[in-house]
């Protein structure tokens, strides 16, 4: 039941995601739970691209990382900062394909907050959204933001 249970809120870290982050810290409050921030990572050649060059795989995966954690810890503090006393964030970084691990996640919640994409252009027109996966797969309630 949502009144028990955290909140979901998966983010690519594009505008639209940053946008569900407000509605997120909406619903955490009004319901008084916590909400887990989820970032899903895939291997560097596949569809994430974080704009970093490297020489090396692992010295491409330690810059990912990095660069991961960074965000996460920046998107953790504004959240937090609008969460009622008592409530709280956390962060939980997950390695796989992004719709899986999030509907994964999304059976321990009582509801997903999830950016209807995060990407735009020719990009999100030949890729299946994420969000339209977890819709169809969550058990739970699924709020999607534009």
């Amino acid at each position: 039941m949502m009144r028990n249970q955290d909140i979901l809120c998966p983010t690519d870290f594009s505008a639209t995601a940053e946008r569900s982050l407000h509605y997120a810290v909406e619903m955490a409050n009004l319901y008084r739970v916590n909400i887990c921030l989820l970032h899903v990572t895939s291997p560097a050649k596949s569809a994430h691209w974080y704009g970093i060059a490297v020489d090396t795989p692992a010295a491409l995966e330690q810059q990912l990382a990095e660069f991961v954690d960074a965000k996460m810890q920046h998107w953790q503090q504004q959240m937090q900062a609008g969460l009622a006393p008592g409530l709280t964030v956390y962060p939980v970084v997950h390695h796989g394909q992004a719709s899986e691990e999030i509907v994964a996640q999304a059976a321990h919640a009582g509801m997903v907050v999830i950016a209807s994409h995060g990407s735009s252009g020719l990009a999100d027109f030949l890729k299946h959204p994420v969000s339209a996966d977890v819709v169809k797969l969550a058990r739970c309630p699924v709020l999607v933001v534009k």
